[in-house]
């Protein structure tokens, strides 16, 4: 018997914890329980919601947020660690531009729908955190959506439009309603909810819960401290 469970990354495609977050939950993945099938689907959160469309030049936006880039770098370095141990080798440096991310949102829900959602989530946070690409520009994310799978004309054609920018603000403001105030945050089955880039672990003992209650097995509440 396969035990179908659902799991929704709510994400934004600047969080390099979201990144890190993506390398843990896949290594939980690599060591699932037998008979468990894992479908996962990202959802939208903006961490800059009034965020300019056109987004903002790097050294503006760390003065703003963390007072420069000496400030920026202390904080920085706690996430080049964890990124490291996640095999990640965060180019901070080589980021020139933050962008406005509802096209990004936008083009992972496409992705979702054509099959091809892991490959252009990879394919974004890769392009951003290694290879300082300005993932704002539509023609950048195009070429991203190409590589993954998908027809260029077809995304182009519906970057140029304003479909879909009212799902994303709407999911972005549920999430927010649900009591989500950073992420990454995974929820599992609609049911349970981890926030944060957790050791693979976390997720494994989440996995391995929800296989055996749908078995039916009475799971035992927490003993009190």
């Amino acid at each position: 018997m396969t035990t179908r469970i659902t799991v929704d990354i709510v994400s934004d495609a600047i969080c390099p914890w979201c990144f890190i977050g993506k390398r843990r939950f896949e290594s939980a993945l690599a060591q699932a329980p037998e008979g468990v099938e894992v479908v996962v689907a990202w959802r939208p959160y903006q961490l800059n919601p009034d965020m300019p469309p056109e987004g903002m030049e790097r050294k503006a936006y760390l003065a703003a947020k963390f007072g420069g880039d000496a400030r920026a770098d202390g904080i920085y370095q706690r996430v080049r660690e964890a990124g490291a141990s996640a095999g990640i080798d965060f180019n901070f440096a080589g980021i020139q531009r933050t962008p406005n991310t509802v096209n990004t949102h936008r083009l992972i829900g496409l992705a979702g729908r054509a099959g091809k959602q892991d490959a252009v989530v990879e394919g974004i946070f890769r392009a951003y955190f290694l290879e300082g690409r300005d993932i704002g520009d539509a023609a950048v994310l195009a070429a991203i959506a190409t590589a993954a799978g998908l027809e260029e004309k077809v995304v182009r054609d519906y970057l140029a439009t304003r479909e879909d920018v009212d799902r994303v603000e709407a999911e972005d403001a549920m999430a927010r309603r649900m009591g989500i105030q950073g992420v990454p945050c995974f929820i599992f089955n609609r049911k349970y909810a981890i926030s944060g880039a957790q050791d693979p672990a976390v997720f494994l003992e989440a996995l391995d819960l929800l296989k055996r209650e749908a078995a039916g097995e009475a799971i035992p509440a927490p003993a009190n401290s």
